[in-house]
């Protein structure tokens, strides 16, 4: 028996199938051409300008808040509207001792029986004895008096803390312990959508009573990384390079509001705190709320993704969001990015090869960012042998076997 193969000449479909073949090759050199020639403002990211980069994010979760505390707490100092115990001894025997409760007015000033105005706002309880002992003797009330000052009550300051925060509404803290960590505490900690930037915004005083926003032992030679600048908010910005001069520059009385920001990651490590939070005023921690993440192109879920609070997200993080590349030979990959500080947007392109070998081309991303998967010629190439190869197999009749 012998048997003999005979092979079925290709059909019009066959033909158009090399046409399509054809075809779908000027297609693949047109697309990149096309990407080479395309305008607007290209990078890659060794070439991507410094201000183009993506700022680290930092966690707040994770920082040790308690380096915010201050270095220097002078609660026994008097201030304003405090209520103080004045003991005032002429000898020996107890019957000779007075007792005064004093408070200490919005000028300073402690109006003190018998002995008159005594200034005493910003002193210490053993300057105020001093003090008290000086105007005893002035009066000629008493030769030697012994006078003893007691802290019976401190002002309460009433503060606002708004934004991210577990419980914003209105606290009031002890005068002396009114400081940034104090009302943070206060308000149940940050939030989990809690930025690294914080505003306090004190009631502007006029030179008497003015008192630094930033506490600190020395005068001189305070720490300004962690704050940025004083702003009135008349508008007239005072400098903070010098912190020292920023804070002490005389300030008219009025209405407005004094601004202080503070970048939280850098005064929790250099572990400088003591933000003093005024009476009336309003701490506002930054709440994020970034923009989503649109992954497209050749991926196999092109979609638009939440960017993570407080986690980094770089390049190969976005495509495997997306569920990986829906093509193995996918390799070009474009970053749109919206160029600070205007509306345009550029283009930084990645190599997802090198991206997964180099962190530095593994490019770090911001929200808003469009992550496309773009085609190349060979991943075009690759495509149309699958559709033709598809055609032939879907039009060509099987070889016949005849047997004669």
């Amino acid at each position: 028996m012998t048997i003999r193969l005979k092979m079925i000449p290709l059909s019009r479909k066959h033909a158009w199938s090399r046409r399509v073949f054809v075809g779908l090759l000027v297609y693949a050199a047109a697309i990149s051409s096309g990407c080479a020639s395309s305008s607007g403002k290209h990078y890659t990211h060794l070439t991507m300008p410094t201000q183009m980069l993506a700022a680290k994010r930092d966690n707040v979760q994770t920082l040790e808040l308690q380096n915010l505390a201050r270095a220097s707490n002078n609660s026994d100092m008097i201030d304003r509207g405090d209520v103080l115990e004045v003991s005032i001894s002429a000898g020996l025997n107890e019957k000779d001792t007075v007792v005064l409760p004093v408070r200490v007015n919005e000028q300073g000033i402690a109006q003190i029986p018998e002995i008159g105005p005594v200034p005493l706002a910003g002193l210490e309880p053993e300057a105020a004895e001093a003090t008290i002992v000086a105007a005893c003797i002035e009066q000629q009330l008493y030769q030697r008096p012994t006078v003893t000052v007691t802290m019976k009550r401190q002002r309460m300051n009433r503060v606002m803390v708004t934004g991210a925060v577990k419980k914003p509404d209105m606290y009031e803290l002890p005068r002396g312990r009114s400081d940034l960590l104090a009302a943070i505490v206060a308000a149940g900690g940050l939030d989990e959508d809690a930025g690294t930037n914080v505003e306090i915004r004190n009631p502007r005083r006029s030179n008497s009573g003015r008192s630094s926003p930033v506490a600190s032992g020395a005068k001189r030679g305070i720490d300004t990384v962690g704050h940025s600048s004083l702003l009135p908010t008349d508008g007239n910005t005072v400098s903070a390079d010098n912190e020292f001069e920023a804070n002490t520059l005389p300030v008219s009385a009025g209405n407005g509001m004094e601004s202080i920001k503070v970048d939280l990651v850098s005064a929790t490590k250099t572990g400088r705190g003591g933000y003093i939070v005024e009476d009336g005023g309003v701490v506002r921690v930054e709440k994020r709320d970034p923009e989503p993440l649109h992954v497209i192109g050749l991926v196999r879920k092109p979609d638009r993704y939440d960017f993570p609070i407080a986690e980094e997200l770089r390049v190969t993080d976005a495509i495997a969001l997306a569920g990986g590349t829906s093509l193995g030979l996918a390799d070009k990959i474009f970053v749109v990015r919206r160029v600070p500080g205007g509306s345009e947007t550029a283009v930084v392109q990645v190599s997802l090869r090198e991206a997964k070998r180099n962190s530095q081309a593994n490019l770090r991303l911001e929200p808003g960012d469009v992550v496309s998967v773009e085609n190349t010629p060979a991943t075009v190439m690759y495509e149309t042998f699958n559709i033709i190869r598809f055609n032939v197999s879907a039009g060509l009749p099987l070889a016949g076997a005849g047997i004669f």
